[in-house]
C-alpha cells in the first residue's frame, strides 16, 4: 500500500454536529456556570474529532460560536494539544510509543515494520485511507512494552510479527485481539502467577 502525506488537503466550508453529538455537547456545556461555557472547549473538540476523524477550522469556528469564544482561542487549544488532529487521518490511526521502556524493548522495529508494510512514513496516510502512522510519547502501558495505540485500543507485548498480524486483521475489516499479544492477563506476569498461588489453611476466614 503506497502512501501520501496530507499537506494538500482542503478545509471544509462548514460543520454541524449530528443530533446525538449536539446533545452531548449541550450536556458538557451545562456542567459550567453561565458565562463559563468556554471551559467545555476540550470535550467539544473531542466530540468533533470522534464525529469527523479530525478537527477542521470550520468545526473550531462552530465550537467558538457555541461557547461564545473568539475563534483564535479555540484555535489555540486545538493547536496546543497533540491529541487533536488538525489534518484528515486514516481510518486506523497507529500511534507507536517510543518512550524509554518501549524503545528498549524494540519500538524502533515496530515503526519500521509499519513503514515497510504500509508503504508510508511518519505522519503519512496510505492511499486507500486505511492507516495513518505516527510516533508518540508514553502511553502509560510501560509494563507491557512495546506497545502501540490504534484508535482507542492498546496492543501490547508486541513483536514485528504480531503487529503485522494486527494490521492484517484491521486491513481485512476484522477486529484483532486487544491488549497483550502474549500469554498474560492484562499486566499480570507472563506465564501466570509464581507466588501467592495457594492460600494457607484458614486464610480469609
Amino acid at each position: 500500500m503506497s502512501g501520501s502525506d496530507n499537506h494538500s488537503f482542503e478545509q471544509p466550508t462548514s460543520f454541524a454536529f449530528t443530533p446525538e453529538n449536539l446533545a452531548q455537547a449541550q450536556k458538557h456545556m451545562a456542567k459550567y456556570p453561565k458565562g463559563r461555557q468556554a471551559s467545555a472547549v476540550m470535550p467539544l473538540l473531542w466530540l468533533v474529532q470522534y464525529q469527523e476523524g479530525w478537527v477542521s477550522r470550520a468545526a473550531m469556528d462552530v465550537v467558538a460560536a457555541m461557547l461564545d469564544m473568539a475563534p483564535i482561542r479555540v484555535y489555540e487549544v486545538g493547536t496546543f494539544y497533540t491529541m487533536f488532529s488538525l489534518e484528515p487521518k486514516g481510518k486506523h490511526l497507529i500511534q507507536v510509543c517510543r518512550t524509554t521502556p518501549c524503545w528498549l524493548r524494540g519500538s524502533d522495529a515496530l515503526t519500521e515494520l509499519c513503514k515497510n508494510k504500509l508503504g508510508i512514513g511518519l505522519h503519512e496516510t496510505t492511499k486507500d485511507g486505511k492507516f495513518t502512522l505516527m510516533e508518540v510519547e508514553c502511553l502509560g502501558a510501560c509494563v507491557n512494552a512495546p506497545m502501540v495505540q490504534i484508535n482507542d485500543d492498546f496492543y501490547e507485548d508486541l513483536t514485528p510479527e504480531t503487529l503485522s498480524r494486527v494490521l492484517d486483521e484491521l486491513a481485512a475489516g476484522r477486529q484483532p485481539k486487544v491488549g497483550p499479544q502474549v500469554d498474560r492477563l492484562n499486566s499480570a506476569p507472563v506465564g501466570g502467577m509464581t507466588t501467592l498461588k495457594d492460600l494457607p489453611s484458614g486464610a480469609g476466614e
